[in-house]
């Protein structure tokens, strides 16, 4: 009886779901003649390709674009609801029965059934498809008839949406931390009196009052960032303390299982005191893309010990080829896709960070005690100067990088005499490239750009004081006279609720060293609401921040409770970053903004009024896939009987990746989520689902070109078609016509 009732052919489906279909039946007569005719499922799944190809036919540009083998952007956003319908369709039926692994199962094996599900649920009421498959369906069908049409909000609309979103700026939220921020500090203070906490360097004379203390905490340790190190939140009981005890016993049994789990919590005190302790007025729903970074899920915590690396390239083993083919000459201190840049992870406390994101990439490495917040231990080695000669000589005597991205972990953790030391070393290496290239014909591509990757400007803007800038300043004077073009600090802020008078003052200080500030934004769920991203936009461009990327959360089930579904990705940017598209009169002006990068937000400003746009949508919603690189060039080939859609990506064609990446294939994921379910999410956090009604039409994407704000400057010379450091078997490399 058991083995029966668990075959999902045999289980019935729910009440709901046999109402859906019968709203698909009703409103698609055709489809319901093919189900009463079709004895079997193979003969109705026969009678479905046959519909759909005949449809197929019909439209032209849907044919195109299904057998572009790279399609473009242009033809994409050409594309009608109808004909998107139609090429989905057509991808159902060419991937019926096939088997796909489900990584948010562990690698279980699922079979993508749509059109035999329908036919179970038409003749037997079974087959064990959900009110989420159903629903999707249904929007399917409408999609093809046209009546799920999608229409482009009015910028007046989008403008709304962002009003709905504060700003960590607006004075009733800047009162409001500076009340969290008291709170914080009197508990910190009763911890040192108790001598609940102990710190040598921050104590108090014997012969203080509270008042004295206090003064003390809030004037100067409170600007210090290794204060705000050495206070972080380490645990759920002390978490909840500083949130004035506000947080609700689920959440907290949640917290208390995660520490029990080995899961690191490390929330310094400025981050914490963004956090409202109470919902009300403007403040409803204003913390929650912080919120959902600082609390745990049940699924980051129940599968904590089991997380499987999201990116190929994070599985190194040393002296092989990573999954791109490139030669590292460490396993833990760089990464590569691509030929151009490398990323320099040091061996110092540049490996930790400000806090720990809940949805950070980098899970998967603090399960392996890869990372960590033991800030003594992960202070720079001896060996380290030895190991960073050995990894600028590979930068040095590679072809083809130009390119090198300085990050973590969070580079600016490192301490400035360490990072001074990193920084000279590139200077060096930049110097002997450029050198060797002087009496070579075969010329290597030189360094031209520097990136330090960080989140303080958002985590621990204290962190951004005169020394760094200083530090910041004379490397890129000297670095200029070498030929290094571009100096950027990568950064990443989530909400514009992040941006405080802080963040602010510390993001003026590095553009004043001449680095502009890009930011690359996770779309999380409470991030993707609407007109969120939007006014993060407005918010950074306002301080002279540029946007740079848009991801998609990676990860399987551990992010499920973050992610938002890659429909919403594609919705977010026909919808709301279109009014920030950066058309072609207005290129040249946004590709000098890092020509005069002390003047930033002057300029940004004066694009703005001349173009009348509320933002710059300079960056790119993409998914940086399990396979290698960013992309969101996509189609949705299946779907589970869940309804999560699976998702058939292809590389960005814009990008020059490792000569592997025809051989690579095209990567399918399964998405941990369906799109009713991140519905219901949005509408817990009191979101309308209604404004959201097209996602369900969003089955396809291309990726978006890069500005040209964002290439790599051109060369005087020719660089060497040799490719260095790549180490591919001839069977993988693509063919030679």
């Amino acid at each position: 009886m058991n083995e029966i009732l668990n075959k999902p052919d045999r289980i019935s489906i729910s009440p709901k779901s046999q109402i859906i279909l019968n709203k698909i039946l009703s409103e698609n007569l055709e489809l319901k003649n093919l189900l009463e005719i079709s004895e079997t499922e193979l003969i109705f799944i026969d009678k479905m390709r046959k519909f759909i190809d005949n449809l197929l036919s019909d439209y032209p540009s849907a044919s195109n674009f299904y057998n572009e083998r790279e399609p473009s952007r242009i033809s994409f956003e050409r594309l009608t609801n109808k004909e998107l319908a139609i090429i989905r369709l057509k991808d159902y039926s060419e991937n019926e029965t096939k088997t796909f692994t489900d990584m948010n199962l562990h690698g279980k094996k699922l079979v993508s059934n749509p059109f035999k599900n329908l036919w179970l649920a038409f003749k037997y009421g079974r087959g064990g498809a959900s009110e989420y498959y159903f629903e999707d369906m249904l929007h399917l069908f409408r999609q093809l008839n046209d009546s799920d049409r999608t229409r482009k909000p009015s910028k007046e609309e989008v403008e709304s949406w962002m009003n709905r979103h504060p700003s960590g700026l607006d004075e009733e939220n800047v009162l409001m931390r500076d009340k969290n921020r008291e709170r914080i500090i009197n508990i910190i203070i009763k911890k040192i009196d108790s001598g609940e906490i102990y710190n040598a360097k921050y104590s108090f004379e014997p012969e203080m009052n509270h008042n004295e203390k206090f003064d003390l905490v809030k004037n100067e340790w409170w600007n210090d960032r290794w204060f705000h190190l050495r206070f972080a939140v380490r645990s759920p009981k002390v978490l909840n303390e500083m949130l004035d005890n506000s947080l609700d016993n689920e959440t907290m049994e949640l917290l208390y299982e995660a520490e029990s789990k080995g899961i690191p919590f490390f929330v310094n005190p400025y981050y914490l005191s963004l956090l409202n302790i109470s919902n009300f007025g403007n403040s409803i729903g204003s913390d929650l893309a912080i919120r959902d970074y600082i609390i745990y899920s049940q699924d980051l915590v129940s599968e904590y010990g089991n997380i499987s690396a999201w990116e190929m390239e994070d599985l190194v083993e040393k002296g092989k080829p990573n999954a791109a083919g490139w030669i590292l000459p460490s396993n833990k201190s760089m990464h590569r896709r691509y030929p151009e840049v490398a990323i320099l992870i040091p061996d110092t406390i540049g490996r930790a960070c400000g806090g720990l994101c809940s949805s950070c990439q980098r899970m998967y490495d603090f399960q392996r005690g890869n990372l960590n917040f033991n800030f003594d231990n992960l202070k720079p080695k001896e060996t380290w100067e030895q190991k960073l000669t050995r990894l600028m000589e590979y930068y040095e005597h590679d072809s083809q990088l130009r390119d090198i991205l300085i990050t973590g972990g969070d580079a600016l953790m490192s301490q400035n005499i360490s990072l001074t030391k990193i920084l000279n070393a590139v200077y060096d290496m930049a110097v002997r490239k450029k050198q060797a290239n002087l009496g070579s014909n075969e010329k290597y591509a030189e360094i031209t750009r520097v990136r330090l990757g960080t989140r303080l400007p958002a985590y621990l803007p204290q962190r951004i004081n005169d020394n760094l800038i200083e530090i910041l300043n004379d490397f890129r004077e000297k670095a200029l006279k070498i030929g290094i073009k571009q100096f950027i600090i990568q950064t990443h802020f989530q909400t514009a609720m992040e941006v405080t008078p802080e963040a602010q003052n510390a993001i003026h200080k590095l553009i004043s060293a001449g680095w502009i500030v890009t930011n690359q934004l996770v779309l999380t769920a409470s991030a993707s609401r609407r007109g969120h991203t939007a006014k993060l936009r407005k918010v950074l461009n306002d301080i002279g921040v540029l946007a740079y990327y848009t991801f998609t959360v990676k990860g399987y089930r551990e992010n499920r409770h973050n992610f938002a579904t890659n429909a919403r990705a594609v919705q977010e940017q026909m919808e709301e970053k279109i009014f920030g598209c950066i058309e072609e009169n207005a290129i040249n002006d946004v590709s000098s903004l890092p020509h005069e990068p002390k003047n930033m937000v002057e300029h940004i400003n004066r694009i703005r009024e001349k173009f009348q746009m509320p933002f710059l949508a300079t960056d790119r919603n993409v998914l940086n896939l399990p396979g290698v690189g960013k992309s969101l060039t996509f189609r949705v080939i299946g779907i589970t009987r869940s309804g999560r859609r699976i998702i058939e990506f292809d590389h960005d064609s814009t990008r020059w990746h490792s000569p592997i990446i025809d051989n690579l294939g095209k990567m399918v994921v399964v998405e941990s989520k369906s799109i009713r379910e991140y519905l219901n999410q949005l509408e817990s956090m009191g979101e309308d689902p209604s404004e959201y009604i097209s996602i369900w039409n969003y089955s396809v994407g291309v990726t978006e070109a890069r500005m040209p704000i964002y290439e790599y400057p051109t060369y005087d010379y020719e660089v060497t078609n040799e490719i260095t450091n790549l180490d591919i078997p001839k069977e993988l490399l693509p063919a030679v016509s």
